[in-house]
């Protein structure tokens, strides 16, 4: 890894956080173009899978020489998180964007820290603190208000109230689904590293993402308008491939906190991208609402006073 600078962390991690909302931006041009989320995420993987199978084989050689190969426990548990953390949360997330403005879709994503807490209170029995409780109360109202605002607004054809209710419930059920994936996969990025756990996952989720492609699709991904192949290009490199690599670099470099604090950056540019680029509705109430589930979201990451543990 070259040698970087706080500074150059800090730009780093900003920019993989914008380059990971702005994949909403691309999922909701390419469906200007009649396709379904089942086509948007195989073209995804069809570009990003095999960059990652490249990565995923150098590791395993690596992991060979060193005498880490994977158990047959560690092989199961690679499978789960690649259903759940690629595979699943990807087709929810992308099948809700069908229905809902990209700045709902990035701020219902962005609870995954709030449902991490919950699950690992209910699974592992971790306790929630009084401050993770607030940041619960906080970032679901500011959910609420913003649903409310677009509920209003009357949106588009496509997005009607009812519509929003099904797109805002199915990434939901992504963010659920992603941070489920964040919860099990604590033990095994530990003694993989995250380059290696990451590349493993996504050449399962490819393959889950193959079948379901086989089993269900409706459209011949070979004979669509260019524009979807170029954006679907542009949303493997630009979306996945490039902000994954940013992250691991910007963790290495200022940590996993700053980094992640960071990436509050990505649901405020996907509200502006939104207005500007798909001229999506973009009112104070939502802006207010974004403030708060922010707020909410931030209290729930920062890391807690040396007195209050």
């Amino acid at each position: 890894m070259p040698k970087i600078s706080e500074r150059g962390g800090l730009i780093l991690a900003a920019l993989a956080a914008i380059l990971f909302s702005a994949k909403a931006i691309l999922a909701k041009l390419m469906y200007r173009y009649g396709v379904d989320a089942t086509t948007v995420i195989t073209l995804r993987l069809a570009f990003a899978g095999p960059v990652f199978g490249i990565i995923a084989l150098i590791q395993q050689r690596r992991a060979r020489l060193s005498g880490q190969s994977l158990s047959g426990r560690d092989v199961g548990l690679v499978v789960l998180l690649g259903f759940l953390g690629y595979y699943l949360s990807s087709f929810l997330d992308f099948a809700g964007l069908q229905y809902i403005p990209a700045a709902l879709e990035r701020l219902i994503l962005f609870l995954t820290p709030t449902l991490v807490a919950v699950i690992s209170l209910i699974a592992l029995k971790k306790p929630i603190s009084k401050r993770q409780v607030q940041a619960l109360v906080i970032s679901y109202l500011g959910i609420v208000i913003v649903f409310w605002s677009n509920a209003k607004a009357g949106l588009n054809a496509a997005e009607t109230t009812g519509g929003l209710a099904l797109g805002s419930s199915l990434c939901f059920a992504a963010a659920c689904s992603y941070a489920l994936y964040l919860v099990l996969s604590g033990e095994l990025v530990q003694r993989l590293g995250s380059l290696r756990l990451v590349a493993y996952a996504m050449i399962v989720s490819t393959l889950l993402t193959a079948l379901h492609f086989a089993l269900f699709a409706t459209q011949p991904v070979l004979h669509l308008p260019w524009p979807v192949y170029a954006l679907s290009a542009a949303n493997a490199l630009f979306c996945t491939i490039i902000p994954v690599y940013l992250t691991m670099f910007s963790v290495q470099t200022i940590g996993a906190a700053r980094t992640s604090q960071l990436s509050l950056l990505g649901p405020i540019s996907l509200l502006f991208f939104g207005y500007f680029i798909l001229h999506e509705h973009l009112s104070l109430l939502q802006l207010i609402g974004t403030g708060i589930v922010l707020m909410g979201v931030w209290r729930v990451m920062a890391p807690l006073p040396p007195t209050s543990r």
